[in-house]
């Protein structure tokens, strides 16, 4: 695949998400950025390596800034505390050199995602049995129209 048909095809896909769709979207991103930059990492490729952090940086920042206090303030803290806590691990290894420091990072991301993903599908097993119970409205009459 080309990389104006991959770019196309992910603006698709990100345009047609659903935000829960999208949230596993950037855990996704954060992962497979951690992940290169890790390979680079131990390869001694510190350009690559750093670029690939900045990005899975930018990833955290972004969910972090997505977080909604008002809608649950002690799980958005708790959140924050550990966007920022993957935040730093990734700092580190970038500055230190270290995978050890994106190991911890990835395990919490894994971890995270893979909660997201399960959130995701017990909300879309129980939305059936949800809207089985929700009356129906009753359907609005329309004005007859006849056209001569």
């Amino acid at each position: 695949m080309n990389h104006d048909a991959s770019a196309e095809y992910l603006r698709n896909a990100v345009m047609t998400a659903t935000p829960e769709q999208l949230h596993l979207m950037l855990y996704d991103g954060a992962i497979r950025f951690a992940r290169q930059a890790r390979e680079a990492l131990v390869a001694g490729d510190l350009e690559n390596a750093c670029e690939k952090l900045l990005k899975a940086q930018r990833i955290i920042t972004e969910m972090k800034n997505g977080l909604r206090p008002e809608v649950n303030p002690s799980l958005c803290d708790q959140l924050s505390g550990l966007y920022n806590f993957i935040y730093w691990r990734l700092v580190e290894a970038n500055t230190r050199h270290e995978p050890e420091c994106i190991d911890e990072a990835l395990q919490i991301l894994e971890h995270q995602r893979e909660t997201w993903k399960l959130l995701i599908e017990k909300v879309r097993e129980a939305a059936p049995a949800v809207t089985a119970h929700v009356p129906a409205k009753p359907a609005e009459r329309q004005p007859l129209s006849v056209e001569v």
